[in-house]
């Protein structure tokens, strides 16, 4: 386990190669996710308190409109009012979760999150935490939206940045300050992630209860590029078991 408050050099090396390897076995995007979101949600843990430094740990990835299920495709279509989706849309979509309520540990259970699409530039623009956190990744949004395949090679061997908001209580970038930052004392929220040979987009995000300093936000580059290296072994298979 890693102390969040204190998160060094070792740590981060140790984190970053035990993420490497939870792909043996998983045979499909949503193995791999949940056994990351679980794996950062019981290890990176308050000292003080003994218990995870995270309330909620997350993982979305970009998918295509026509690669969902049936009921996602549903989540997303009343998400935007009912407005036509094309079937090339990408759509952020929630594949794993893990956190401190039980309905934070089944995606089935998310309310507004389970798939959100990115209908354009606009839309995309006017959700405050998915634009910031395209921007702060190195991204442009159009990238994310239609990925050039003769850019994609130059992608997946960048190294992006986190999202970093090292204050999370009253961020314009994180929505739901009542409902969900106040009540359950959101300290940070730090996303990482990066872009897959496929050109869909994978982010996982740690809404955390200890904070974040910088010093301990730079280091989860690194941890990101070594998550990456294992998200890309499953990617081009299937997204969802049973599927």
């Amino acid at each position: 386990m890693y102390d969040l408050a204190q998160f060094s050099d070792d740590d981060m090396y140790d984190c970053a190669l035990s993420l490497r390897n939870l792909d043996k076995g998983c045979r499909n995007i949503e193995d791999i996710a949940e056994r990351t979101v679980r794996y950062l949600y019981e290890n990176l843990v308050d000292r003080q308190t003994g218990k995870s430094a995270c309330a909620l740990v997350r993982f979305f990835m970009t998918c295509p409109f026509m690669e969902l299920s049936e009921e996602l495709q549903l989540a997303a279509r009343t998400l935007v009012g009912g407005r036509n989706v094309a079937s090339t849309t990408k759509c952020l979509t929630l594949i794993s979760t893990a956190g401190d309520e039980p309905q934070w540990n089944f995606r089935q259970q998310s309310s507004g999150h389970q798939a959100i699409p990115l209908l354009d530039r606009d839309f995309v623009s006017r959700a405050p935490m998915i634009s910031q956190l395209i921007h702060q990744f190195g991204l442009d949004i159009s990238t994310v939206l239609e990925p050039d395949p003769e850019i994609l090679v130059d992608l997946e061997q960048t190294t992006f940045n986190v999202f970093y908001i090292p204050e999370a209580a009253g961020s314009a970038h994180i929505p739901a300050q009542k409902e969900f930052v106040t009540p359950y004392q959101i300290k940070s929220v730090l996303g990482f992630g990066g872009m897959l040979p496929s050109g869909n987009l994978f982010a996982i995000i740690l809404f955390t209860k200890t904070p974040i300093s910088p010093e301990v936000a730079e280091l989860f580059k690194w941890i990101s590029a070594y998550v990456r290296i294992s998200v890309a072994s499953l990617d081009k298979r299937a997204i969802f078991a049973g599927r």
